[in-house]
């Protein structure tokens, strides 16, 4: 196993993303990339796979792969000349890059390719690069497949609750006419957190979790399992802390996401929670994903679109039976309890493949010695 000292430029040649309006798209089988990741489809292909992608304006520092022929948009920048090193090797270089010492001093900063083609890397021969992205890939595999399985998982789960209480596919299609019809008020108690101001007196580095829609966002799963940022303890008196298991609901900025907490959190009044309910969890989880499209168009706001309190308290909901709502909370649990585990796996995967990939691809680490 050798390593050479190069230029970035000598292992992967960046190119600048193609312009695609997004008036002029057409969904398709081709994936389009911005800087932040996939951003649809299209029915044209701008190069051929495989291919890496990595952004040149907004979002700076992520680092995409596509196996297959796609559209990289022109805030990213791209590269399917990898020089004779191995695609996957090069994905994960990329991802190691110190991106934004590179950023241009201008008005709105990018990444110009020139510069960070200077950027001087450490390269084993073909073998280990292979052997490299091979252990990494492995780790990545498994993600994207409990994430695949974490998709199937929830639209059992989905389909089963609108067959049961939206289509009352196992009652001839006909509600029950020992079922009542309410408001969501009638059987839940909606409450909203609570902020600490100002916000910026309160954070810090430690303390109390502080939940924040940027946790939620991208989260494969009904389950928050990790929270960065943090509050002091001093305030507590002024917000809302929940305990793991609790059930919250978005209703500020990116409204009617419902999630359930695996770890204890404070919550802004961005959020609402449940403190009663005659529901679980997992069955009120399935009914705001069902009426999620009509409570955001119910938001409102001009520059956030916020989701009041009464607006919830005041939706329609069918209250079944305590033996109906039993017997689908005994199918319903398990699907949760398992996709809870596909998350908590993937957690503890990315942990290990964010430790191993800078000493594997510093050589601090002989990749021949690892054995997964």
């Amino acid at each position: 196993m050798s390593w050479t000292q190069k230029t970035l430029g000598e292992i992967v040649n960046l190119k600048r993303g193609f312009d695609l309006p997004s008036s002029s798209r057409v969904d398709g089988p081709y994936p389009v990339f911005s800087s932040s990741g996939q951003t649809g489809t299209h029915s044209e292909a701008a190069v051929k796979g495989p291919c890496v992608v990595t952004g040149r304006y907004g979002t700076i520092g992520q680092v995409f792969f596509s196996d297959a022929a796609c559209w990289p948009l022109n805030t990213s920048l791209y590269s399917t000349d990898f020089k004779g090193n191995d695609p996957k090797f090069v994905y994960y270089l990329l991802k190691t890059i110190p991106w934004r010492d590179y950023l241009t001093a201008s008005a709105v900063p990018g990444i110009n390719r020139n510069h960070v083609h200077l950027c001087p890397v450490c390269v084993p021969d073909h073998e280990t690069q292979t052997a490299i992205s091979g252990v990494l890939g492995l780790l990545d595999n498994k993600i994207e497949l409990n994430t695949k399985l974490n998709g199937y998982l929830a639209e059992l789960a989905q389909t089963l609750y609108n067959d049961w209480f939206r289509d009352f596919g196992h009652w001839g299609g006909r509600m029950p006419s020992h079922w009542e019809s309410g408001v969501l008020g009638d059987y839940v108690s909606v409450k909203r957190g609570g902020s600490p101001r100002p916000i910026q007196e309160y954070l810090s580095n430690e303390g109390l979790h502080w939940l924040k829609i940027a946790d939620v966002s991208g989260v494969n799963g009904p389950y928050i399992l990790e929270i960065k940022e943090h509050i002091k303890e001093e305030g507590l008196r002024k917000t809302v802390h929940l305990e793991p298991g609790s059930l919250v609901l978005s209703n500020s900025a990116t409204p009617g996401i419902p999630k359930i907490l695996s770890i204890g959190t404070c919550i802004h009044d961005g959020w609402l929670y449940f403190p009663q309910s005659e529901f679980t969890n997992e069955w009120l989880y399935c009914y705001f994903l069902n009426i999620r499209q009509e409570l955001v168009r119910m938001a409102n706001g001009s520059v956030f679109q916020n989701l009041k309190t009464d607006i919830v308290k005041d939706f329609e909901i069918i209250r079944p039976d305590d033996e109906t709502l039993d017997s689908f909370q005994k199918i319903i649990a398990p699907l949760f309890g398992l996709m809870e585990a596909c998350q908590q796996e993937s957690k503890q995967l990315a942990a290990l493949r964010d430790a191993l990939l800078p000493k594997l691809m510093s050589g601090e680490i002989d990749v021949s010695k690892i054995d997964l």
